[in-house]
């Protein structure tokens, strides 16, 4: 895997924080690393610890290991910040930071750089991540809207017509309704709610992550249509109302 990634014995001592005569010593099989270690070359590699200690990876492209946990219904180990009493911040990935989000997805020294957050209502259990969304392929909620979802740990836990926010080889980061047809095909189909837009599908091993839609936070109020009660209509209840209250109290 090391190779793979073209980095040297060096390069990958720094990026599980290890000294580089230690990388050499696993490589040569006269030490095994130990569980915090090897969780950490999980990260850094995107590779679940299952398949770095139990499949033989020698013989396999690099785009077909960072397949392995999509194809096997599981996604990959994610990389996460934490606060001073190892809480989990919500990390936002805003707009103009989404295009390097998927070269730096993994690399925890990417997701420091983001600005961070918590949300007291969310659930403590799963980790949750905030993306400021583009384009209006999903109105009514619009350009700029802060989508909070939760790390989608496995495939099989995908609902069919949520929303979610999907990072692909392809695409990046995008916030579609989805469908799994994973099981005859091995695609997802993405869908907009903006019927201006047309459904298209992607290729399961394409995808590298997926963030179930939670919450969103928006600066824009909902807007009245015509069906919507009016200023006057609302004053005219009001006033029934406090005419009504006179009556009771005589």
């Amino acid at each position: 895997m090391r190779k793979l990634h073209q980095w040297t014995q060096g390069d990958f001592a720094d990026k599980i924080d290890i000294k580089r005569s230690l990388v050499g010593a696993y490589e040569e099989g006269r030490a095994d690393p130990r569980l915090n270690n090897l969780l950490n070359m999980s990260k850094v590699f995107g590779v679940s610890v299952d398949n770095l200690i139990a499949k033989d990876l020698t013989k396999l492209s690099l785009e077909k290991i960072e397949a392995l946990g999509v194809q096997s219904g599981g996604m990959k180990v994610l990389s996460i910040t934490v606060n001073e009493d190892n809480e989990e911040y919500i990390d936002l990935i805003p707009q103009k930071a989404s295009a390097g989000y998927l070269n730096g997805y993994a690399d925890p020294e990417y997701l420091e750089e983001m600005p961070k957050f918590n949300l007291p209502t969310l659930p403590r259990t799963g980790t949750h991540r905030a993306f400021e969304i583009t384009g209006d392929s999903m109105l009514p909620i619009k350009p700029g809207t802060i989508i909070i979802g939760q790390y989608l740990d496995s495939l099989r836990d995908l609902k069919d017509g949520r929303c979610y926010i999907l990072l692909s080889k392809e695409e990046g980061v995008v916030y579609k309704r989805v469908f799994d047809y994973t099981k005859d095909h091995n695609q997802l189909f993405l869908v907009s709610d903006n019927k201006a837009y047309s459904p298209y599908r992607v290729n399961v091993e394409d995808v590298l992550e997926i963030w179930e839609a939670k919450a969103y936070l928006s600066m824009d109020f909902p807007e009245h249509s015509k069906d919507d009660m009016n200023f006057e209509q609302l004053k005219d209840i009001v006033l029934e109302l406090q005419q009504e209250v006179i009556k009771l109290k005589k």
